[in-house]
């Protein structure tokens, strides 16, 4: 059984941090680009970030929106994803999942793209309000 579940999320006030994880099981996430999508009331999913597998430089790539404030990193060992959120605003309030791309890659470039991957959790609410 595939399973993700996501933690770490809050209620922060604007320009605060959180750090949310991703636990992963049911299989070897070191073969999947995976990635961080949120979904905040009456909008569509979108893709934050994706992270290519580590054997192929584990390169990353983010929304114009949260460049220079979050970070998605990866710890294949220990079968985690995380997504270190700083200057946090308003607009990033959210429910946030995560994921991986459909069928195994090593390509080198991710693609923020929320149709190319699967998600089996239930998310973590991030609330930005002072």
């Amino acid at each position: 059984q595939l399973r993700t579940v996501e933690s770490g999320g809050a209620l922060v006030q604007p320009g605060g941090s959180l750090r949310l994880s991703c636990t992963t099981s049911g299989f070897t996430l070191e073969r999947y680009i995976v990635g961080w999508f949120r979904q905040a009331p009456g909008k569509a999913r979108e893709a934050v970030s994706c992270i290519s597998i580590s054997r192929s430089g584990g390169s990353a790539n983010y929304v114009d929106s949260v460049k220079g404030r979050f970070t998605i990193s990866r710890d294949d060992a220990k079968n985690m994803v995380y997504l270190q959120m700083n200057s946090l605003q308003p607009e990033d309030a959210a429910a946030y999942y995560c994921g991986t791309e459909i069928g195994a890659s090593s390509n080198p470039n991710c693609v923020l793209a929320p149709g190319l991957y699967a998600f089996w959790g239930q998310g973590t609410q991030v609330t930005v309000s002072s």
